[in-house]
């Protein structure tokens, strides 16, 4: 008898002895069982069953990138939209803007002023990039002892559009408007008036005419006021106001009649 020369791991432990036989010896019987054994599987093959230095090293620079592209592209929407608030806010300041000034060329009054120094001035003053009237509809929720008159102005400030409010008619020498800017980024501003012999003009009241006369130039109204105002990205946007038609002079007469 041949002595026992190896163990054989079952795959559960446990240490079993196996007879080297001759093949014709150990039959078909011990050939089943050989096979049997090898499927087994062994625990001890593998010292462990985690992920090499390699593959952790991939997933690594894998989800990196993959970060790398997902923050990329949420940085981008944040700016997307960032960009197009602000551009919503530069449209509905621009809307303000020509709004607030359609309003008040539209409810132009014929009410001359006092300046600072005590000065008459105009009830409706125009220059080529400024204005500057009396308007009704000042509103007073709270009942104060003050005219429902103001007089406001609209100018040209560097690259922005400004409106400003005076808190009286005729001034004092301490009298401020309060100014506010509309809209930035105006790269034009311009206005021409329509006199009652329909002839445009850079300035008013006018220097020479029908209503060329002290009096009446003081009071005086012009029959329209074209205005244009340029803003890169939007372009020239251009407005005719209709203004208040003064009362005719045979209606003045005859009220002044007795």
């Amino acid at each position: 008898m041949r002595p026992v020369c190896g163990i054989r791991d079952s795959g559960f432990g446990t240490a079993t002895a196996v007879r080297r036989l001759p093949s014709a010896a150990r039959g078909p019987q011990s050939s089943r069982a050989r096979s049997f054994e090898s499927r087994i599987p062994n625990p001890e093959s593998r010292l462990s069953a985690g992920f090499s230095l390699v593959e952790l090293l991939v997933a690594l620079a894998v989800f990196a990138t993959m970060a790398a592209l997902a923050y990329g592209g949420l940085a981008a929407i944040a700016r997307t939209r960032a960009d197009l608030a602000h551009e919503q806010d530069d449209f509905q300041a621009l809307r303000r803007s020509v709004s607030l000034l359609e309003r008040d060329l539209r409810q132009a009054a014929a009410r001359p002023v006092r300046g600072s120094y005590g000065e008459p001035l105009p009830a409706f003053l125009g220059a080529p990039d400024r204005v500057e009237l009396t308007r009704i509809g000042f509103a007073n929720p709270q009942a104060e002892a003050r005219s429902n008159l103001e007089r406001v102005f609209y100018a040209s400030d560097g690259d922005a559009l400004v409106r400003g409010a005076y808190p009286v008619l005729d001034r004092a020498p301490g009298s401020a408007a309060q100014v506010s800017t509309l809209r930035r980024g105006v790269t034009a501003f311009g206005l021409r008036y329509l006199d009652g012999e329909n002839r445009w003009g850079d300035s008013w009241p006018p220097a020479q005419g029908a209503q060329a006369a002290a009096a009446a130039r003081a009071s005086a109204l012009p029959r329209a006021v074209e205005f244009r105002i340029a803003v890169p990205g939007v372009g020239e946007i251009t407005r005719l106001i209709e203004l208040a038609a003064p009362w005719p002079a045979a209606a003045v007469e005859a009220a002044a009649a007795p």
